[in-house]
């Protein structure tokens, strides 16, 4: 479904990702964990079109994607979340939401009646995320928790085939940790969503992806199961350093 094929990404001399290969299959659920300055966030922004890859290339569905702008890249069918949620500060969270369902189609009328059925699909991605607030409320208004759940219904919106997710549960307490790890699981299992997920809460990654993938210094060290990765010695030395 998402290959990514020897790609690379340099910053002058210093290499963030060195060659890169990849292969995620549909309904594949991903975790992409590794130290700080690993490479995470960079492969994230060559995949969704924020960056442009020195070397190497990215097909969805055997489409190239190599060099294509992000709006682009999303209307193909991958969307993404970002650490810091970035809003439509003006829009209200229903406005959010149709927003984005409306760049992800192509849509064929004006009607009041077209922009009643937009509204209630909105309204639904609002429900599936448990985020329960008045269709008013502006974003400013949200605190963390609703901050987040609105990145994962807009980047939904979009109807994505894949859904990349970056660090979703940073700054949240555990009661919020539980929640939104429950509503990933429900993107995955009752959406057949394909996701690929960067975290640094081991716990809660852990207990959810299939499959987990380890970068350190900008390149691949483990990838398997989170029981095989868990137990990899490279990965524990990358995190704790040697004994």
């Amino acid at each position: 479904m998402l290959e990514v094929i020897s790609v690379s990404k340099y910053f002058g001399g210093l290499g963030a990702l060195k060659d890169i290969s990849l292969k995620i299959n549909k309904g594949d659920f991903w975790g992409l964990i590794g130290p700080n300055g690993s490479g995470k966030t960079t492969l994230f922004n060559i995949l969704s079109g924020v960056l442009m890859p020195s070397s190497g290339r990215l097909t969805l569905m055997g489409q190239d994607l190599t060099g294509l702008t992000p709006d682009k890249i999303c209307r193909l069918g991958l969307s993404r979340t970002f650490q810091v949620p970035r809003p439509f500060k003006s829009l209200n969270v229903i406005e959010n939401i149709t927003t984005a369902i409306l760049f992800g189609s192509s849509p064929t009328s004006s009607s009041r009646e077209y922009v009643e059925e937009v509204k209630k699909e909105a309204l639904k991605y609002l429900k599936f995320v448990n985020l329960e607030v008045a269709e008013e409320t502006m974003p400013g208004e949200l605190g963390l928790p609703g901050l987040r759940r609105l990145e994962i219904a807009r980047a939904l919106a979009t109807r994505p085939k894949i859904l990349l997710l970056d660090e979703v549960l940073s700054g949240l307490n555990q009661e919020e940790l539980i929640e939104a790890s429950s509503i990933l699981k429900r993107i995955h299992d009752e959406m057949g969503m394909t996701i690929i997920w960067v975290e640094h809460i081991m716990s809660a990654l852990m207990s959810i992806v299939k499959r987990v993938i380890v970068l350190n210094n900008g390149i691949v060290i483990a990838e398997g199961s989170p029981s095989e990765v868990s137990n990899d010695k490279g990965v524990i030395e990358a995190y704790l350093g040697k004994e």
